[in-house]
């Protein structure tokens, strides 16, 4: 009870800024570590595949990238539940944040998978069914964030985008299982599937670690983003304020 009692209070703004700030540097820090201990157990340790080189290493900042693009667009689809059904104060705040983190892990999973499909495929790009729904979710970002711009009223933004983003997750089940539905290039899931996984301990270790990583450095610059756009919010709240009492104000007598 007390620790959903502790989390339930974090739904109040200031208390939620006072809890980023304060874990923020200790979160900083561990995500620096991982990133060390990951590239060191990717560039150094790992050894080079014995079909794709050292182009695997390729991998390692790949799937990672791949696994956190759909996870930034997971949050904004829960986020956008808060938005719509319970309204929650820091729920609108969460998916904005989260909408260009996601946009960019997405983009740097497109770039890194078609530098690996040079050497592999013969060719940077592909209309294979996991490349084209990935493509389909960095569009869904940017259309999200687009329309957000687009609208000046904060809580309609929120609500348009709410049910956007409710409509564009479809496509993650889609990315997860696209392997599985159709004959693609794609390789199948290698990590994440039933049993044990396919990868040998020497590249699955480094991918794991790497993995950790680089979710460490999305929670950090997401409490980092959600923080900066409480403070954003709350300083055109006074703005509004300041305009609407000088607005009234009486004028003074000559």
């Amino acid at each position: 009870m007390a620790l959903l009692s502790s989390i339930t209070a974090l739904a109040n703004p200031a208390r939620f800024s006072a809890f980023a700030t304060r874990v923020l540097p200790w979160l900083a820090a561990a995500t620096a570590a991982m990133l060390a201990l990951g590239l060191y157990l990717g560039l150094v340790v790992a050894p080079a595949d014995y079909q794709q080189g050292e182009t695997v290493r390729i991998m390692f900042l790949h799937v990672p990238s791949a696994w956190l693009g759909m996870m930034g667009y997971t949050i904004m689809a829960v986020a956008s539940l808060g938005v719509l059904i319970w309204r929650h104060p820091l729920a609108d705040v969460a998916a904005k944040a989260a909408a260009p983190l996601g946009a960019a892990f997405t983009f740097l999973a497109l770039a890194t998978g078609s530098l690996w499909g040079k050497p592999m495929w013969g060719t940077y790009w592909v209309w294979d069914a996991r490349l084209t729904s990935f493509l389909i979710l960095f569009l869904m970002y940017l259309g999200l964030m687009a329309l957000r711009s687009a609208i000046e009223e904060p809580s309609r933004a929120a609500k348009a985008c709410a049910v956007l983003t409710l409509v564009g997750s479809v496509n993650i089940p889609i990315i997860k299982f696209s392997v599985d539905w159709w004959n693609t290039l794609h390789q199948p899931a290698s990590v994440t599937r039933m049993g044990k996984p396919a990868m040998d301990p020497t590249i699955l270790w480094p991918l794991l670690a790497n993995a950790l990583a680089f979710t460490l450095l999305f929670v950090v610059l997401h409490l980092a983003a959600m923080r900066t756009e409480l403070i954003r919010r709350r300083l055109r709240t006074l703005r509004i304020t300041a305009a609407a009492s000088a607005a009234f104000a009486p004028e003074p007598a000559e």
